[in-house]
């Protein structure tokens, strides 16, 4: 017990201190997560909105694809970008492997398929509304597009920030891709799997608690903008 309160104390200490191997840490994930987020967004998006609109060959084969991708496990992720990104591998030479970039790319797999999923079930009810109105406007397929994705934002906004929650605590396809490199690849997940490893409790919890901070607050983000969306309808 006395080295548990010792533990939360040091964590502490080094949170209130911010501690630069700290700030370094949760920045580098930050800015891994975010653009994998905004990139998985540019992508994910269009397709859910796509997908509510378009109605065509193998449609309902692709969402059925899509909803498995969703539970593709991560680490299995990691082992492909490994390698398509090895020496060995058809983009070996762009030496991506163990970089951010690996990582981001490993991200961007990984959550395009939920940010999509959900993007089409909200959007598909919004199509519902939409359809007689935009099909007798004579709108084309991009134009109804824009409409939903404009329209629902507040609800692309839930998947986005469900895509960053998925995203920020990833560790297998991270550490794979990223081989946890100290001050270049390391980040809050697998940073915390090295200090625990190492028996230094004080750090891994210190990350610990921004990781669990970061999901509260996309998680209470979440929550206000499905509430808002629910008003508005009211």
């Amino acid at each position: 017990m006395t080295d548990l309160w010792d533990g939360l104390s040091r964590a502490f200490f080094l949170l209130v201190s911010l501690d630069a191997d700290l700030v370094e840490i949760t920045l580098r994930s930050l800015r891994v997560t975010l653009t994998a987020l905004l990139i998985a967004s540019l992508i994910a998006l269009p397709f859910g909105a796509l997908l509510a609109v378009r109605r065509f060959r193998f449609r309902r084969t692709t969402i059925a694809v899509l909803n498995a991708l969703m539970g593709l496990p991560p680490v299995v992720v990691g082992l492909i970008v490994y390698v398509f990104l090895s020496r060995s591998g058809p983009f070996g030479v762009f030496g991506l492997l163990f970089t951010p970039t690996a990582m981001i790319i490993a991200q961007i797999i990984i959550i395009v398929p939920l940010i999509a999923s959900i993007a089409h079930q909200a959007l598909r009810e919004l199509w519902s509304d939409y359809h007689d109105l935009l099909i007798s406007m004579n709108t084309t397929h991009i134009q109804r597009i824009q409409t939903l994705l404009w329209d629902g934002r507040r609800a692309l906004l839930t998947a986005a920030l469900a895509g960053f929650g998925r995203a920020i605590g990833e560790v297998g396809a991270i550490m794979v891709v990223g081989g946890n490199i100290d001050h270049h690849t390391r980040v809050l997940t697998t940073a915390i799997a090295l200090e625990t490893g190492k028996g230094e409790f004080a750090m891994a919890l210190a990350l610990g608690f921004i990781l669990i901070g970061l999901a509260i607050l996309v998680n209470i983000a979440i929550h206000w903008l499905t509430q808002t969306e629910r008003e508005g309808r009211w």
